[in-house]
């Protein structure tokens, strides 16, 4: 059995489509899926489907996208949605400086200090309420890092969809956070990717889909969903020339204990 502990059922992708995508993911041997907030609005929907769902789980907060947005109204809100049944994480929260690097036309995106100031009330709200983290982290990996550390390892959790390298792995394991892999794993010219997951102990690992985003190399084009998640265990398996059964269980294991599910 696999732990999706990445997903956003709540988009409009899967409207009217959730209960098929459970089915479709239970056949695959997905037990569990982590449906994960990234403004108000759409942790609110994660609650309610994990509430609707035995399969979900819910994670709540601010991406960066959303920084801008954050305020004493909107924290308070995340606060009392943390309280909420089947909440197992704060997430998904961090930076994100791909478009601060890219052309003027992203000036609209938050700027760096907006980006931190969120990610920071974030891992307060998450300490505070003692959940574990879901860490968003493209392009900014030297903020990432600082900000972590002033944490001093006290906190728990996962930086998803891993992109970086096994420098950057390697230290956030020192901070007693693990690593998760999505369907980007399976496309060609990889090595960076597949040199982490070679070299990083398979106990620092989960897997998650990201969907509807970043489907697999056999189902690119398509809508990404939790039952994909099996081919990003498979890929794993592959590239650190170990069972698919070993994948399974140890990744499950580790969501489980990441998020107490």
């Amino acid at each position: 059995m696999l732990i999706d502990t990445h997903a956003h059922l709540d988009l409009d992708e899967f409207r009217g489509k959730v209960a098929s995508v459970i089915s479709r993911a239970r056949q695959r041997g997905v037990e569990k899926i982590i449906n994960v907030g990234v403004d108000p609005v759409s942790s609110k929907d994660s609650v309610d489907l994990a509430r609707r769902y035995p399969e979900i789980y819910a994670a709540i907060g601010m991406h960066p996208e959303a920084a801008g947005d954050l305020n004493v109204e909107t924290r308070q809100y995340l606060l009392e949605l943390a309280d909420k049944q089947k909440v197992v994480a704060i997430g998904e929260i961090g930076l994100d400086y791909y478009y601060l690097k890219r052309s003027s036309k992203y000036s609209h995106y938050p700027n760096r200090q907006l980006q931190m100031f969120c990610f920071e009330q974030m891992l307060d709200l998450a300490a505070e309420v003692k959940l574990p983290v879901i860490v968003h982290c493209r392009e900014a990996e030297v903020d990432t890092l600082a900000i972590l550390r002033g944490y001093g390892g006290t906190l728990k959790g996962v930086v998803h969809c891993f992109s970086g390298d096994l420098d950057f792995a390697n230290k956030i394991l020192d901070l007693g956070l693990a690593v998760s892999f999505t369907g980007n794993i399976t496309y060609k010219n990889n090595s960076q990717i597949e040199e982490v997951i070679k070299k990083v102990p398979l106990g620092s690992i989960m897997v998650e889909t990201d969907s509807p985003f970043l489907a697999p190399e056999q189902y690119r084009g398509q809508t990404n969903e939790p039952a994909y998640v099996m081919e990003v265990a498979k890929k794993i398996a592959q590239i650190k020339d170990i069972s698919l059964a070993e994948v399974e269980i140890e990744t499950t294991k580790k969501a489980k204990k990441v998020f107490g599910l």
